[in-house]
């Protein structure tokens, strides 16, 4: 028999995949829409105070982690194959709807947010759920933006300055997207919130 599947071993990748409930369904759009609206009070923050940053404007990308937080808070409290790119997407879908700039791309940067932290899941065989693997998920999902930034929105830039942008985006990625996420997984457990899932264990 399978140690993936003797009673008590770890379960494995595809018993995870097929063991989706209803709730997980649920909470999943839950999280997807509330942070949908987030990303979407987000971006108008972000396009308000970027006139602050004009004599230096790589520096902004220290508060781009807050994109970061939908894919990996998914997969943290979740934890089944697919929760990361499931919030990522939906919660970018509903910021789009909202009026979020860059219309059907934000659904595509959501994609590559919620797929890069959940390939870290996976590596980790969905059996690691602490603050490193967080952060891990986290600086994942900030590659995203760091590189299409680079190549479409800063390309007149110089190789200095979207240097130190992509490396300040990775680091509010691991740091928000990571680290609150973590934080924000264990707070919903201790709050009782998280009662159906393992996360409510730690």
């Amino acid at each position: 028999m399978d140690t993936a599947t003797r009673p008590g071993a770890t379960p494995g990748v595809l018993e995870l995949a097929r063991s989706w409930r209803t709730v997980d369904l649920v909470v999943a759009a839950v999280i997807g829409v509330t942070m949908g609206v987030v990303f979407w009070v987000w971006g108008l923050l972000w396009a308000a105070t970027g006139p602050l940053f004009a004599v230096f404007p790589p520096a902004q990308a220290l508060f781009y982690g807050v994109w970061m937080l939908a894919g990996v808070l998914g997969g943290l409290v979740i934890r089944k194959p697919g929760a990361t790119v499931m919030t990522s997407v939906a919660a970018a879908a509903v910021s789009m709807m909202l009026g979020a700039q860059g219309g059907v791309t934000v659904v595509f940067m959501g994609l590559g947010q919620g797929l890069l932290p959940e390939l870290v899941f996976l590596a980790l065989r969905y059996r690691y759920w602490n603050m490193g693997a967080a952060i891990l998920a986290g600086a994942a999902a900030g590659l995203t933006p760091a590189v299409r930034d680079a190549l479409v929105d800063h390309v007149t830039w110089q190789l200095s300055h979207n240097l130190i942008y992509g490396g300040l985006v990775l680091f509010s990625a691991a740091l928000v997207g990571g680290v609150g996420a973590r934080l924000l997984t264990t707070a919903l457990a201790r709050a009782g919130a998280l009662t159906p899932f393992a996360s409510a264990r730690g």
